[in-house]
C-alpha cells in the first residue's frame, strides 16, 4: 500500500518520466510464483520443504525479493486504504455520483474511485502515481501491476475512453522506467489492452472460476500470472485441482488465501499447479 506520506512526497517531486528507456523483461513462465500483497516472506513450501521464489508480486511499499523477478503492485484506478485524506485534498480527481457525492468501491469501502474523464484529471492522477511507478523501478522491481483497470465495468460513471487513455499513460511511464507492465484482470478487453494500450503480460485473479483464462493466455501466451482463492472455489463446483487441469490456465497458477497472509498464520493458504 502506498502511504499518504509517500504519495505527498511523490506529488511534490518531479513528475516527468525518466528520459532514458531500457527494454522491459517479461516474467519467467516456469518456476515458483507467489502473490504477496499482504505479508512478505522469502520462501514457500509446496509440500516438500521450503523452496525459493522465482516470480513474486509485492506492494510498491515493500522491498523486492532478491534473486526473484519482482512485480510492483500499484492501484492505478482507485485510492489505497489509509490514503483518504491525501486524495480528499485533490477531490477533483475523484469520481462523483449524480448527486455530487464521492463514489467508493462497495467491496473496499475505504477506496475512492479515481476519475479519468478529462485530460486535466488524468494529468493530475499521473502526477501522483507516475512517480510511484518510477519508484518501483528505482527500488529494483522488474515490472509493475496496475490494479482496477476494470473500474469502468463496475461504475457506469467512469469514462471508458478516459480510463484507456490513463492506462496508456501508465504503460508509457512504466516502459520509460524500463519496467514491463501487467494488465490486471479486465478479461473483456485483453486484446485491446495488449494491442492498443500496450500491456506486456497479465495478472489474472480467478479466471479459472469464471472460465475466462483463455481470454488472457490466447493473447499473452504463457506470460500470465494466475491467482485463485479458496472462498470462490468453495462457492462453486470447481476445485483447485479442476483449475489446474484446465487446458487454458496459466503455467504459473497458484491458490492463495484471500487476505494474502504469511506462513505463520493459521489461515495461510498456498498451493501451486
Amino acid at each position: 500500500m502506498v502511504t499518504a506520506a509517500a504519495l505527498a512526497a511523490c506529488a511534490a517531486g518531479a513528475t516527468e518520466p525518466p528520459g532514458a528507456s531500457s527494454a522491459a523483461t517479461l516474467p519467467p513462465t516456469d518456476g515458483v510464483f507467489d502473490y504477496q500483497l499482504g505479508e512478505v516472506y522469502e520462501r514457500v513450501d509446496r509440500g516438500a520443504g521450503p523452496v525459493d521464489i522465482d516470480v513474486v508480486v509485492r506492494d510498491s511499499t515493500a522491498e523486492p525479493l532478491e534473486g526473484a523477478y519482482n512485480v510492483c503492485y500499484v492501484n492505478g484506478f482507485q485510492t489505497q486504504p489509509g490514503d483518504a485524506a491525501f486524495w480528499l485534498e485533490r477531490d477533483d480527481l475523484l469520481l462523483r455520483d449524480a448527486t455530487g457525492g464521492l463514489l467508493v468501491d462497495p467491496e473496499w469501502p475505504d477506496e475512492y474511485i479515481l476519475d479519468p474523464s478529462t485530460a486535466a484529471q488524468r494529468d493530475g492522477i499521473v502526477d501522483v502515481l507516475g512517480p510511484v511507478i518510477d519508484g518501483c523501478a528505482a527500488d529494483g522491481f522488474d515490472a509493475v501491476e496496475i490494479d482496477n483497470l476494470d473500474t469502468w465495468t463496475r461504475f457506469d460513471r467512469v469514462d471508458r475512453g478516459g480510463a484507456h487513455v490513463l492506462a496508456t499513460a501508465y504503460v508509457e511511464r512504466a516502459h520509460a522506467a524500463g519496467l514491463a507492465i501487467a494488465q490486471k484482470n479486465a478479461a473483456e478487453i485483453t486484446r485491446i489492452a495488449h494491442d492498443e494500450l500496450g500491456f506486456d503480460f497479465a495478472v489474472a485473479e480467478e479466471c479459472g472460476v469464471w472460465d475466462e483464462c483463455g481470454a488472457y493466455t490466447d493473447v499473452y501466451g504463457d506470460h500470465v500470472l494466475q491467482i485463485e482463492y479458496p472462498d470462490s472455489l468453495d462457492e462453486g463446483t470447481a476445485t483447485f485441482g479442476d483449475v489446474c487441469r484446465l487446458p487454458d490456465r496459466a503455467p504459473l497458477t497458484i491458490l492463495r488465501d484471500r487476505d494474502l497472509l504469511g506462513p505463520s498464520s493459521a489461515d495461510y493458504v498456498y498451493r501451486s499447479c
